[in-house]
């Protein structure tokens, strides 16, 4: 035996791979952990705006009572009673929807919906960055599995499993945009 073992030259190329496959996994499982805190935080935003919406629909049935109540009873020409009619009325359609602040109902309805739609987009491109990561390490137990073993068909096969999950994760990154 000598003293310096001969180094498979595929061995490198095998090695490279691994490193390439390592390089992609880094990148897909930190994307994915954005995308999953973009999840959580567009379900947080939603259920903000939705818990303003009800708010905002308890006030208003609160008012639209108050409102049919002191009509109800109002004195014929009684001017105080007059005066909160027109007051509750407004506050009631302002309720409904006020466009220049965004916060009627109406607007924060479409606000919390449009919030849940991005959740849903960032959990969709989340979930597929984390079939990615799976698959790329797969390949790179596989990679390491040819070095051990000489199968040099493992690291072909490692490899395109690899350029699959980058494909993959490709696809989860930009061809979700059509959920939007």
């Amino acid at each position: 035996m000598s003293e310096h073992a001969h180094i498979d030259p595929s061995n490198k190329k095998v090695a490279l791979i691994i490193a390439i496959l390592a390089l992609c996994l880094a990148i897909s499982e930190t994307l994915s952990k954005a995308y999953q805190t973009e999840v959580i935080t567009k379900q947080v935003e939603a259920s903000n705006l939705w818990a303003f919406f009800q708010a905002k629909s308890i006030r208003k049935t609160s008012t639209e009572i108050a409102l049919e109540s002191l009509q109800a009873t109002a004195q014929p020409n009684d001017a105080k009673a007059e005066e909160l009619i027109k007051k509750w009325s407004v506050a009631v359609k302002r309720y409904d929807t006020e466009p220049e602040t965004g916060e009627g109902r109406k607007e924060l309805a479409a606000r919390a919906k449009k919030a849940q739609q991005l959740g849903d987009v960032a959990n969709h491109k989340y979930h597929n960055l984390e079939i990615s990561s799976g698959m790329l390490q797969v390949a790179i137990v596989l990679s390491s599995a040819s070095i051990i073993t000489n199968v040099m068909l493992l690291a072909w096969f490692a490899g395109g499993l690899g350029v699959v999950a980058v494909g993959f994760g490709l696809f989860a990154m930009f061809g979700g945009a059509f959920l939007i």
